[in-house]
């Protein structure tokens, strides 16, 4: 169990490796990270604009909002912030600024990101 733990916090560290070049002056107050998505979704083909805010202290990513709505629940593991909305199933990687998602089997999304002014 301590060892779970401790991978835990390894993984936990990541997000704030990734982040810590944002992170300059913030120094126990929380700070906000933003991504612009442009993911295709398949079978449709369209593209569809996505902002995803992140907001973080020294410590750990404290909440995440997708077009501007919090998300109910996420979870990071290593480079990646998994999370949905509505009926879509998102992941994002903060490593390669990818977006993946899924709608229940009916369409799917792929896209890369930018790292935005907040």
């Amino acid at each position: 169990m301590l060892f779970q733990h401790r991978r835990f916090l390894t993984h936990r560290s990541w997000v704030a490796a990734l982040l810590w070049p944002l992170m300059a002056g913030a120094h126990g107050a929380e700070s906000k990270a933003v991504l612009q998505c442009e993911p295709v979704y398949m079978p449709s083909r369209t593209v569809w604009p996505r902002t995803v805010d992140i907001t973080y202290d020294q410590r750990r990513v404290r909440a995440v909002s997708v077009d501007g709505q919090k998300v109910y629940t996420f979870q990071v593991h290593d480079t990646w912030i998994f999370t949905s909305q509505d009926n879509e199933r998102i992941q994002i990687n903060t490593a390669t600024l990818a977006w993946t998602s899924n709608f229940r089997g009916l369409a799917t999304g792929e896209g890369r990101c930018d790292w935005a002014q907040p």
